[in-house]
């Protein structure tokens, strides 16, 4: 069964991200927190960039850096701080790359042996969440997408 990506306006600073995936909650948490497990699925193949690093280090007061760019070599980098990390339920971080970046919250929801993920994105301003919504829009239902192919050949 193919689930759905919705992403969505909640207020003029806010996004909510919704989909269900048919795997366990520590399942999709490991998928997140694991750099070898997240690099395999992360950055949407049709954009046609590389992940040339992904540093997790998924505790409070520790970070994230990825570095990717579609040029052939580094350059483009996303990092932030974890400011709570619940196993398989949920993780906070900033987006620290940019003064618009959001403050981002995951939550993993277990229903029936699957996994209903929500990630909330609140942004400094309507400006930069008006940015972040193109950007969601365009590339989390592919990246979702490609975490639910990933989850079911692990499980396979």
């Amino acid at each position: 069964m193919k689930n759905e990506t919705v992403v969505e306006r909640k207020s003029e600073r806010e996004l909510l991200t919704t989909r269900t995936f048919n795997a366990p909650p520590h399942l999709v948490f490991e998928a997140w927190t694991n750099p070898d497990l997240f690099a395999q699925w992360w950055l949407p193949k049709s954009y046609g960039m590389k992940l040339f690093s992904c540093a997790l280090d998924v505790r409070v007061g520790s970070g994230y850096r990825l570095v990717f760019d579609d040029k052939g070599s580094p350059g483009m980098a996303f990092f932030g701080t974890y400011r709570e990390v619940i196993p398989n339920a949920r993780i906070v971080w900033t987006n620290e790359e940019s003064p618009d970046g959001p403050l981002t919250t995951l939550t993993l929801v277990e229903k029936n042996g699957k996994t209903l993920l929500t990630l909330h994105e609140l942004f400094p301003s309507k400006a930069a969440c008006d940015a972040g919504f193109e950007g969601a829009a365009g590339g989390l239902p592919e990246t979702f997408t490609q975490l639910e192919e990933f989850l079911a050949a692990r499980s396979a």
